[in-house]
């Protein structure tokens, strides 16, 4: 069965960003227009800023979080089931691994992963801050969010995020890269492209790219070793709680 080609990985990759940076916009803006935020007779500045003033209302940046990855996520999961719906359940690249885990063992060694990944990888980014304070993004987020808001915004960020990223980088980019390269290489190449395209939301800061480095290189192997793109994501999902969980502690003791 044909795996995906390396541009057509990397095209759906850009593509699931794309769509939160678009959806983002249109999502804003149909939000603004429902709540009486925005006219249809204002002008462009006027519009822009409105939209400015209903974000910063209680809990509306969170919820413009959750649409746009629900849409995005969606929208991707869609496309690749319909593009590949032969490869979806088979276990191994270039199957896209939404099969059961080869045996129950890789899920109890997904949780140690999505435990220690997060605490192993914050030691590396400390050591190479140099005492640098290191923020994201969805940190700020945390601290804005109001308590109602923060239960279904840690349900999305530990789940539908986990599951298409994994799709993404442990499934169709690395059925992409081992079709090219030897497994070893391919676990290193998508691990390093996950961990560029997380950069953003980091802020740049290039000091913390060991430890994304680190919890993909992990993820690739539960992808491979297990044949099945579950264990991954429950690390992933643990991983994202362990730290989303600290933000919102952090934002709590300093509110």
């Amino acid at each position: 069965m044909r795996a995906p080609s390396l541009w057509t990985a990397l095209g759906l990759i850009a593509l699931y960003f794309v769509l939160q940076a678009v959806g983002s916009t249109v999502i804003a803006l149909i939000l603004a227009v429902a709540l009486g935020f925005v006219r249809l007779d204002q002008g462009v500045t006027q519009v822009d800023n409105s939209i400015h003033t209903m974000l910063e209302q209680p809990g509306m940046q969170a919820v413009l979080v959750m649409l746009t990855l629900g849409l995005a996520a969606s929208s991707t999961l869609l496309l690749t089931r319909h593009r590949w719906p032969h490869l979806w359940s088979l276990a191994q690249p270039p199957g896209l691994g939404f099969a059961r885990p080869s045996r129950p063992l890789y899920l109890a060694l997904a949780i140690a992963v999505g435990v220690a990944a997060p605490l192993l990888g914050g030691q590396l980014t400390q050591w190479f801050a140099h005492g640098q304070t290191v923020s994201q993004d969805i940190q700020q987020l945390g601290a804005d969010t109001p308590l109602a808001w923060r239960m279904p915004l840690v349900l999305v960020v530990v789940s539908l995020g986990p599951v298409v990223e994994e799709l993404l980088f442990r499934g169709v980019l690395m059925s992409a890269l081992m079709q090219r390269w030897q497994t070893g290489w391919a676990m290193a190449a998508s691990s390093l492209v996950f961990a560029l395209v997380h950069l953003p939301g980091l802020q740049w800061q290039w000091f913390a790219l060991p430890d994304l480095l680190l919890l993909a290189l992990l993820l690739a192997w539960l992808r491979l070793r297990s044949g099945s793109i579950w264990p991954g994501v429950l690390a992933h999902g643990i991983n994202n709680l362990l730290a989303v969980a600290a933000w919102f502690v952090v934002a709590h003791l300093s509110g």
